[in-house]
C-alpha cells in the first residue's frame, strides 16, 4: 500500500499521521487478542493455568532480599517508615535536620521488648529462688 506524500499539505499529513496511528492501536490491540487466544488454547489442552506456567512475580527484576522490610520509622508519626533503598522520603530527611538526629537514631530496635524483660526475668531467677528457699 503505497501513499504518496508529495503534494500533501501539512494539514493533511497530520490527519494521515492520526488515521495512521488510530489504525496502529486497533492492530495492536487485534493481535494481543490473537496471542491470547493462542495461549489460552495451549494451556487448555495442557490442562494447566498460567500460573501453573509462570510464578507471580513483582515485576522484571527479582526482589532484593529484605527489600520491602521498614527500616527507619518517623518518630513523629510511627505509620511512616522506609526500607533504607531508594530516595529517602522527606520526613527522613526533615528528621536529619534537627539537632541530635541521627540516621541510627531512626533506626527501629531489631530487638524485641520481650526478650528484654526475659534477660531481666533471667537475672531475677535466683533471686526468687533464694527467697523460696527462706520462706521453706
Amino acid at each position: 500500500m503505497a501513499v504518496k506524500l508529495d503534494g500533501l499539505s501539512p494539514k493533511e499529513l497530520q490527519a494521515l499521521i492520526a488515521q495512521a496511528q488510530s489504525r496502529m492501536e486497533t492492530a495492536r490491540a487485534e493481535h494481543i487478542q490473537n496471542v491470547k487466544a493462542k495461549i489460552d488454547g495451549i494451556l487448555k489442552a495442557a490442562g494447566l493455568q498460567l500460573s501453573d506456567v509462570y510464578s507471580a512475580r513483582g515485576g522484571k527484576r527479582g526482589k532484593r532480599a529484605g527489600a520491602g522490610v521498614p527500616k527507619y520509622r518517623n518518630p513523629a508519626d510511627a505509620s511512616q517508615t522506609w526500607t533504607g533503598h531508594g530516595k529517602s522520603p522527606a520526613w527522613f530527611q526533615a528528621a536529619l535536620k534537627k539537632s541530635g538526629v541521627t540516621a541510627e537514631s531512626l533506626l527501629i530496635s531489631k530487638t524485641p521488648a520481650k526478650k528484654s524483660t526475659a534477660k531481666a526475668a533471667a537475672k531475677k531467677s535466683p533471686e526468687k529462688k533464694a527467697a523460696r528457699k527462706a520462706a521453706k
